[in-house]
């Protein structure tokens, strides 16, 4: 299958081009949230001499993340979509954080920062090479993720949230990711596209797993 995976998830943003689980070429930035400007083009570079009709289907991480950069990275895949009617598939932030680890063998926390001490994580279990998801994606406090991971020997920290959580966890089966392996890439998002369903274009939407600030705000207001 050939395959076009693309993240903006959060403040790295990343697009890859792979046949059958072979990486013809990719490309990472990290440059904060300017996904805007530099999606397409980072897409484009990774698209060079292949035509988007040839796509078999085209990945994309969903959420959870920045609201601001799901939206685009989701926007952008459904207008590349749409023209070729090429099939999507919807990929989670936080698996495709894990498939960076096929490698180990080990618990792999994947975290986003959600602010005031809240991050957006999963659970997986990497053994031979085999990703087993333990959880469902969550928005969990420091506090009850502490507690869970103190039933595992060998946990990983990785994602955008890595170094906070690592910090605050003072745990002494965790260990933060290195550096190179810590973020989500077009890679780990073809990895973890593999044997998932595709969708048209028009059902593929967003995934956040709670209101944005100005959402909670808004209900606030209706509330009180």
């Amino acid at each position: 299958m050939l395959l076009l995976s693309v993240d903006s998830s959060a403040v790295t943003a990343s697009a890859a081009l792979t046949e059958d689980g072979r990486v013809i070429k990719s490309e990472f930035i990290n440059k904060g949230l300017t996904h805007s400007e530099t999606l397409l083009p980072l897409i484009e570079n990774v698209m060079e001499g292949c035509a988007y009709k040839r796509l078999d289907a085209i990945a994309v991480t969903a959420g959870p993340g920045s609201f601001t950069g799901v939206r685009i990275g989701v926007a952008t895949v459904k207008g590349l979509a749409f023209p070729y009617d090429i099939p999507c598939i919807s990929v989670s932030t936080l698996e495709a954080i894990a498939y960076n680890f096929t490698d180990e063998n080990a618990v792999i926390c994947a975290v986003m920062d959600a602010r005031r001490m809240q991050f957006y994580n999963a659970l997986f279990k990497v053994e031979n090479g085999r990703v087993t998801r333990l959880c469902e994606d969550r928005a969990i406090s420091i506090e009850v993720l502490r507690e869970e991971l103190k039933a595992y020997e060998n946990v990983i920290i990785a994602g955008d949230g890595a170094e906070l959580c690592f910090n605050n966890l003072n745990l002494e089966n965790i260990a933060l990711a290195v550096e190179d392996k810590r973020w989500q890439n077009g890679v780990g998002v073809s990895k973890a596209a593999e044997n998932k369903k595709t969708i048209k274009a028009e059902a593929l939407m967003p995934v956040y797993l709670r209101l944005s600030q100005a959402e909670r705000e808004l209900k606030l207001k209706k509330e009180n």
